[in-house]
């Protein structure tokens, strides 16, 4: 656990450091189809929220999904772009800092209480530390600001590949530089990723 919340914080900084400090840095297209870096910073804001509702459920009992809904959640993200600069890096920064303190709270009895992820699978609240590391580590290359998965630990790539492999069950046995597998597996762009054949990889879908 004490390393995964370590990859927060350096997933956390690497967002804050994505966002910028210009009023036009959040105007330009993401690496994600379809969503500017505003998006981006919506969607790392509602997550952080979204995940608190499940500290908050592991804490109290009381059950609090992740979202009311797929389609409010989609809609959450495209109404905080419409936020200014200023606002979304606010919103980021207390909302990281909300996801934490809520987190720092729990007992190591609540950490054990069952709770559902946003796709209705229960898990244990050990894992929420788990999913924000994705979303921050992920979510900061999406940024498009020019840090790649060869920017982020090593040990976080290896575990969100064996993460991914669990998760998807369709991938194949491929070889190449470990950032750029774990690229290929989330989704992303990706170069030197091989087939069992020798040939380049077919890419698979976008995953988070």
């Amino acid at each position: 656990m004490e390393r995964v919340l370590e990859w927060i914080d350096e997933g956390t900084a690497l967002c804050r450091d994505a966002l910028g400090d210009a009023p036009g840095d959040l105007e330009a297209p993401s690496l994600l189809p379809g969503w500017s870096r505003r998006h981006v910073a919506a969607h790392l804001s509602l997550n952080a929220e979204a995940l608190g509702n499940l500290v908050h459920w592991a804490r109290t009992g009381e059950e609090r999904p992740m979202y009311p809904s797929a389609e409010a959640r989609n809609a959450d993200i495209e109404a905080g772009t419409s936020r200014s600069a200023d606002e979304l890096r606010s919103w980021f920064e207390e909302s990281a800092a909300g996801l934490d303190a809520a987190m720092a709270a729990l007992t190591d009895e609540q950490w054990q209480a069952p709770v559902r992820t946003a796709q209705g699978v229960p898990i244990p609240a050990t894992r929420i530390p788990w999913m924000r590391s994705r979303e921050v580590m992920i979510h900061a290359v999406d940024f498009g600001t020019g840090l790649t998965f060869a920017d982020l630990p090593t040990d976080f790539l290896e575990a969100l590949c064996e993460d991914i492999r669990t998760q998807r069950g369709d991938v194949p046995e491929v070889r190449g530089p470990l950032p750029e597998i774990a690229a290929y597996l989330a989704g992303r762009r990706y170069s030197e990723v091989l087939s069992g054949d020798g040939k380049p990889a077919e890419p698979l879908s976008a995953w988070l």
